[in-house]
C-alpha cells in the first residue's frame, strides 16, 4: 500500500509539473489574462489536490506502519506462544518417557518376582508330593500296624481263652 501511495503520490507530482510547464509556456505565448487567471485556479486547485494526496498518503503510510508493527507483535506473541508449548510438549515427552521406564522396571522386577515364585510354587509341589507320598507310606504302615494289632489281640484273646481253659485244670 506505502509503495502504491509513493507511485500515485510520484504521478500527481508528474501531473502537477506537467500542467506547470503547460501553464508556464501559455503564458509565454502571451495567454490572455481570463485565461491565466484560469490556469492559475487550476494550478492551485491542482496543489490542492496534490497536498491533500500526499496527507492522504501520508496517512495511509501511518497507518500501515502501525498495521505493520501490530502485526509484527501479533507474529512474535504467536511464535513465543508455539515455542512454549513445543517445550511443554517435550517436557510432558520428557515425563511421560520417565514414567514409561518407570513402569518398564516395575514390570521387570514383578516379571523376576513373578520368576521366583513360580520356582518357589514347584519345589512346594515337589515337597507337597514327597509329603503325600510319605503320608501314603505312613497309612500304608498304619494299616500294616493295624492289621498287626488286630492279629496280635486275636492271638492274646486266643490266649486268655487257653489260658482261661488251662488254669482250672491245672488247679484241679
Amino acid at each position: 500500500q506505502l509503495l502504491e501511495a509513493k507511485a500515485s503520490l510520484s504521478l500527481a507530482q508528474a501531473q502537477h509539473a506537467l500542467q506547470l510547464q503547460q501553464a508556464k509556456a501559455q503564458i509565454n505565448n502571451m495567454v490572455p489574462k481570463k485565461q491565466f487567471e484560469q490556469l492559475q485556479n487550476t494550478l492551485r486547485e491542482e496543489q490542492c489536490k496534490t497536498q491533500q494526496l500526499q496527507e492522504s498518503l501520508q496517512l495511509q503510510a501511518e497507518q500501515t506502519c502501525r498495521q505493520l508493527v501490530r502485526t509484527q507483535e501479533e507474529h512474535e506473541q504467536l511464535l513465543q506462544a508455539a515455542v512454549e508449548q513445543a517445550e511443554g510438549l517435550e517436557q510432558s515427552l520428557r515425563n511421560a518417557e520417565a514414567v514409561l521406564a518407570e513402569r518398564a522396571a516395575q514390570l521387570r522386577d514383578a516379571q523376576a518376582q513373578l520368576s521366583r515364585n513360580k520356582l518357589l510354587i514347584e519345589e512346594l509341589r515337589g515337597e507337597n508330593r514327597r509329603f503325600a507320598m510319605a503320608l501314603q507310606a505312613a497309612e500304608l504302615k498304619q494299616k500294616s500296624m493295624e492289621e498287626k494289632n488286630q492279629l496280635l489281640e486275636e492271638q492274646a484273646s486266643a490266649l486268655k481263652q487257653l489260658i482261661g481253659k488251662i488254669t482250672p485244670a491245672s488247679l484241679s
